[in-house]
């Protein structure tokens, strides 16, 4: 039977059932709190650009590769760890801008870790120079075989197409 990756993301499952045939892991894209405020919360430092808007740049960016993409939002950490589980055999890589989960949250960072595939952690500001310190401190970072921070949304965009290089390379 074929099966979708993003059969649960936003957009829902529409497509028909091809029969027996394999597709590509998807690039997972993982959203932490308040992300769904984008271009609205504190526009000074995280931009304009909408979570949608985002979702459109990363969806280009593997179509142009040729990947299936899961972007997915959520507030809630138990949600996250549920998605982080399914990517463990769904995704080719995760990109994931934890917000405020990157600061506390064991639970998230002991789900990466079981993750086998590359997980790129994406921050929109550049948390080193913050207004607080503890925002550089993130401890998720241990379980990620990179980091882009500070490049606005676009660091989305170079986080999926890192995961597609990563994928065809791996082809």
């Amino acid at each position: 039977m074929l099966s979708f990756a993003g059969k649960d993301d936003v957009s829902g499952d529409d497509r028909p059932d091809l029969g027996e045939q394999s597709v590509a892991k998807a690039v997972y894209v993982l959203n932490g709190p308040n992300l769904n405020l984008l271009g609205q919360r504190e526009p000074a430092i995280y931009g304009h650009n909408t979570l949608a808007d985002v979702e459109a740049m990363c969806r280009a960016a593997a179509d142009s590769a040729g990947l299936p993409l899961v972007f997915r939002q959520t507030n809630a950490e138990h949600v996250m760890i549920d998605w982080l589980h399914e990517a463990r055999t769904e995704a080719c890589g995760i990109a994931i801008n934890p917000a405020a989960f990157c600061y506390h949250s064991v639970p998230v960072l002991d789900a990466l870790k079981m993750c086998e595939c590359p997980i790129i952690e994406v921050h929109i500001s550049n948390i080193h120079r913050r207004e607080a310190e503890w925002r550089a401190n993130t401890i998720l970072t241990v379980a990620a075989t990179g980091m882009i921070s500070g490049l606005g949304v676009h660091g989305y965009t170079l986080a999926v197409q890192h995961i597609a290089h990563l994928t065809q390379r791996s082809a």
